[in-house]
């Protein structure tokens, strides 16, 4: 049995938190992309011209295909909550849901009679494979399974009805990138029946990646784009450039692969991040180009069409037009309720590492860099609002993972340049020395943004700390000359206690008092365990594969909300446009069972806060 809370002893007139029956199932959490209003729509001539959004609103809405009648577009949206496919016809009208169900559904294709679609779905089991749909009777059968992480993506039905292709990085470890804890994506090209018979792999297996098959007009071929693994991390930013060193061209191929026998043959396209390719009539072959000043749609004749921030694109039966979703520019999301799969919980988008008042009423979180990669702030908001305030900001450092004490009169951060969070994938760990980055303090402030001071000092990078309950002490992580691990430092005396020496990061005190918790990197990925403030008690409460990470507790301290990448990769992620596409927000109980996940989608969902009901009081 658990420890009761134990009631801390204050003097008279001192602020103190009273700790009403809280509710424990309002969280909130940041989505690195998109939000609401970032990606949209377009349909247009396939030279770009007579360009016009498809639909009149404003919902997150992408993933287009043409149907082979070239009547009608069926698309993916989270209009309704979850990512479902949706149907409208080429000039906008007439919008139909096709699908209903609370998992994932996107990445749709049509069988070349119409009848059906073949799409990527999380039903059955949460990870992404491949199902049917039939169009009249909206009948959904799985068509692919696996186990473990891998999923399946972008599918492709032949012209002659024999076979769907699709990319796949089923068997894959998602190993990390080098010196990063990002995952590497390594995917291969497959093919199987309609029937679910005959999978089999057509790319050249290895250490590398191809992906978004589309077949020919003779249903003998299927163009793809491949690349490098190591070059699936950047390809995943929105403007992708060369890693590390200018001088190396950052680009990915083309090519024609021999469905019979897998023979694989270089296209030439040009330059460039090149993905989502097409082959189109008369010899013509459309994809889309990722990296600027070349962004949007290139022919491999050398036309262009539609430019910009294009993601996914599909061309009408008869070549003369482009229907695609894009980047749009919209402001951040402060506060806006989401789509949970377990309505026992509520989910509200906001910003990044969030962490609230004790009354709830208010919540601080990091403000992105606004110099380069410096200058993360430190940005107040008002729950249930729009707006944030920045009360803290130094232009020539970053501010990291604030968090609010419990009498509510300071805020805690860290601070320094924390190169490897704001860089980019510019910010590398191979060596020892990388994650010290000149060294970084924990500080605190008032929430007007008054009494700044540094309460840690030295070489070490210090970050991530979180007070304990009796607002005397504080944990937090470091590394650097003085060692790794996490830190226990007396605020009055200022005499700091070793509590670990691993490669421990997200250091956060239980409200009751009795547990920390933290995550540690083992083994090839991150888990979270917990530990008692002296020391003692280290217990693991994870044990998947991927990194667990960015945990939360309740206000009770009975519940703890992270992000996972358990569930491996539900799209490719040049798509996505975010370093981390495979983050899933889960729910358990402090010792790690009940396990509940909350989202599902190829976004990435991360750093999750949970918003307390307790209000301060004065105690005589």
């Amino acid at each position: 049995m658990r420890t009761p809370l134990a009631l801390v002893a204050v003097t008279a007139a001192v602020l103190s938190i009273t700790v009403t029956a809280a509710d424990p199932r309002q969280i909130v959490f940041a989505r690195v992309f998109p939000n609401a209003g970032q990606i949209g729509l377009f349909i247009a001539a396939a030279d770009g011209s007579d360009e016009r959004p498809l639909l009149s609103d404003r919902e997150i809405n992408y993933d287009p295909v043409w149907s082979p009648d070239g009547a009608s577009i069926v698309f993916t949206s989270d209009r309704e909550g979850s990512a479902d496919l949706f149907r409208v016809k080429a000039d906008g009208a007439s919008l139909e849901r096709l699908t209903t169900n609370a998992a994932y559904d996107d990445q749709a294709a049509f069988s070349p009679d119409g009848t059906q679609l073949v799409f990527v779905s999380t039903r059955n089991g949460g990870f992404a494979h491949l199902w049917t749909l039939d169009l009249r009777t909206r009948r959904a059968k799985q068509l692919t399974a696996g186990s473990g992480m891998g999923g399946d993506f972008r599918p492709s039905w032949s012209p002659d009805k024999q076979w769907i292709a699709f990319s796949s990085d089923r068997g894959a470890t998602m190993p990390f990138g080098k010196g990063r804890w990002e995952h590497l994506q390594i995917a291969d090209v497959y093919v199987v029946h309609p029937d679910g018979t005959g999978l089999r792999r057509i790319s050249t297996h290895g250490h590398n990646f191809c992906g978004s098959p589309k077949f020919s007009s003779d249903s003998a071929r299927v163009i793809a784009y491949c690349m490098d693994a190591e070059d699936t991390l950047e390809t995943r930013r929105p403007s992708p450039r060369p890693e590390h060193d200018p001088s190396i061209e950052l680009k990915t191929r083309l090519v024609s692969i021999d469905v019979a026998t897998g023979t694989m043959t270089d296209v030439a396209a040009g330059p460039g991040v090149k993905f989502n390719p097409s082959f189109l009539p008369a010899n013509e072959i459309g994809f889309v180009r990722k990296d600027a000043p070349d962004a949007g749609i290139h022919y491999t004749s050398g036309k262009k069409g539609p430019a910009g921030d294009v993601r996914s694109a599909a061309w009408s039966p008869d070549g003369t037009r482009v229907v695609f979703h894009k980047r749009l520019t919209a402001p951040p999301t402060t506060w806006l309720k989401t789509f949970s799969r377990n309505p026992q919980y509520e989910l509200t988008l906001t910003g990044i590492l969030p962490s609230f008042s004790p009354a709830g009423d208010r919540f601080v979180m990091t403000g992105r860099p606004t110099n380069g990669a410096l200058g993360a702030s430190l940005q107040i908001a008002s729950t249930g609002t729009n707006k944030a305030d920045v009360v803290y900001q130094d232009l020539k450092r970053n501010v990291m993972a604030p968090s609010w004490s419990p009498s509510g009169d300071t805020i805690m951060f860290g601070i320094g340049v924390y190169n490897l969070f704001f860089n980019g994938f510019n910010g590398l760990v191979q060596s020892h020395d990388d994650r010290i980055e000149g060294g970084a303090q924990i500080a605190t402030i008032k929430p007007d943004g008054t009494d700044y001071r540094e309460v840690t000092s030295g070489v070490n990078n210090n970050g991530f700390p979180s007070m304990a309950p009796d607002g005397k002490r504080f944990v937090y992580r470091s590394f650097g000359p003085d060692g790794e691990g996490l830190r226990i430092m007396n605020m009055e005396t200022k005499a700091v206690t070793i509590l670990t020496k691993g490669y421990d990061n997200f250091p956060l005190w239980s409200p009751r008092g009795d547990l920390i918790m933290f995550s540690r990197a083992a083994k090839g990925d991150y888990e979270i365990y917990t530990i008692k403030p002296d020391g003692a008690g280290v217990k693991r409460l994870t044990f998947s594969r991927g990194n667990d990470a960015h945990q939360s507790w309740s206000p009770d301290g009975e519940h703890i909300v992270w992000a996972s990448s358990r569930m491996g990769f539900k799209d490719e992620g040049t798509y996505t446009d975010a370093p981390q596409p495979y983050g899933e927000l889960f729910v358990m109980r402090y010792d790690g069972t009940d396990v509940h996940q909350l989202t599902d989608n190829q976004w990435e969902d991360g750093t999750p806060a949970w918003q307390p009901t307790a209000r301060l009081v004065t105690r005589q």
